[in-house]
């Protein structure tokens, strides 16, 4: 027999490929640099930022199916690939300082790294952690949300010592390597694995882990309300916590009167309660469940949005916009557990995949929603509010799905126990 890897080290690479691709959100770190040298404005700068997110997205929900058929080695060894290319093509475009091959090299060539590095290691660790689903996936996503930490400071430091074209060149190198090896450990279990004890506990019922609700291909999942459900609270969850993002340093000096340097510092702190979020909430879903996560995501978000306008007290402020901070973060990282809750393992993969369109379109329309409204209202305050009301109907959804899902094991149970009840002809 093959010895079977160790699931700590999958978990661990996968943290690696995370780690690597969530440099992303250290792209803010270039504006500057790139808007001094070259002359390009902010919004030209920042466009290739939201190029790389909108294809994070689709190309996660296209190559879906090529992460399932091809298995998470290879699909990580692609996403290396794109993601280096894409990051060290940016170098060669600013050498020759053409805004237009740095969109198609970071934005679109790294954009698809990103959506299957993105991918490639989630529905392996799903079924390398039954029991601690969230905890799994949280940790994968974690790394890419704090990888912004150590990615910043170090494009920060290349920056001022190579240049830029030399920086982008070096940290593409770098991320190639990590991603690679990181690629190499990861497999699936073998068939019929499970971890020590799960399946005896789960017949002793020493564990309170409910079976799958169904197991659906892609194709299945898309035709399910279930489905939408859950791409909508994602959708709405991420268009508000991307505005926020976008706008917490001017809102915080418009609505406290924070000073800008004590309002960046808030915005570093934000990194960590988004990255603190995502292994928080998703480990704390194996408890209470995914639905009950949700759901309170949501209920803490229309009360902080309401909240926002009518706080002047700076300390409450920073603490409203960590709290959604760690909802936005824990969004990411219990979906993929939710998603095997709903659908099943089968193709989880190509699922989580279709899922992360709402990312894309969020990455769209949170920044332009917000825009307009402030533009026409001159104030965060009309925006705060209707954030708040989209979540009051992302609070409906949660609880909505719920019923949807009482009627789907009450169906299943209905057709078990028909089964079981075959007539019994009697002959003499």
């Amino acid at each position: 027999m093959n010895k079977v890897k160790n699931r700590w080290l999958i978990a661990l690479s996968a943290v690696g490929i995370h780690i690597s691709i969530g440099s992303a959100y250290a792209w803010s770190v270039f504006t500057n640099p790139l808007a001094n040298q070259y002359g390009w404005d902010t919004t030209e700068i920042s466009i290739a930022f939201s190029i790389a997110i909108f294809f994070l997205g689709t190309s996660a929900a296209f190559m879906g199916r090529f992460v399932e058929k091809n298995g998470p080695r290879k699909s990580g060894m692609l996403a290396a690939l794109f993601f280096g290319v894409g990051v060290a093509g940016s170098g060669l475009a600013t050498s020759i300082e053409s805004l237009y091959l740095l969109y198609l090299s970071y934005g679109v060539i790294g954009g698809i790294g990103l959506g299957i590095g993105y991918i490639a290691p989630v529905s392996t660790l799903v079924k390398w952690f039954p029991d601690r689903r969230g905890l799994a996936t949280g940790l994968a996503i974690m790394g890419f949300g704090f990888a912004a930490l150590i990615s910043g400071p170090a494009a920060e430091s290349l920056l001022s010592s190579v240049g830029i074209s030399n920086t982008f060149f070096i940290l593409g190198a770098i991320y190639f390597i990590v991603m690679m090896l990181s690629s190499q450990y990861l497999s699936p279990p073998p068939e019929g694995w499970a971890p020590k004890g799960f399946i005896e506990d789960g017949q002793a019922n020493k564990t309170k882990i409910k079976p799958d609700l169904s197991q659906l291909t892609a194709n299945e999942a898309v035709k399910t309300r279930r489905f939408w459900m859950l791409w909508l609270m994602l959708f709405i969850n991420i268009t508000c916590g991307i505005a926020i993002l976008s706008v917490a340093s001017p809102m915080a000096q418009e609505i406290t009167g924070m000073t800008a340097v004590a309002a960046a510092a808030m915005v570093g702190v934000m990194g960590l309660f988004n990255g603190g979020g995502r292994i928080m909430w998703a480990s704390f879903s194996d408890y209470i469940g995914r639905p009950n996560v949700y759901t309170a995501f949501f209920i803490i978000q229309v009360i902080a949005f309401v909240m926002i306008p009518f706080t002047t007290n700076p300390i409450i402020f920073q603490v409203l916009i960590f709290a959604i901070m760690t909802c936005y973060g824990g969004g990411f990282a219990s979906v993929p557990a939710y998603i095997g809750d709903l659908f099943g393992t089968k193709q989880l993969g190509a699922i989580h995949g279709y899922i992360l369109t709402a990312w894309a379109m969020a990455g769209l329309a949170g920044p332009i929603l917000l825009s307009i409204i402030y533009d026409s209202s001159n104030s965060y305050n009309l925006t705060m509010f209707i954030f708040g009301a989209m979540f009051a109907i992302a609070l409906f959804v949660s609880l909505y799905i719920r019923v949807d899902m009482k009627r789907l094991r009450e169906n299943q149970a209905t057709e078990t126990e028909k089964s079981t009840l075959h007539p019994v002809k009697v002959t003499n």
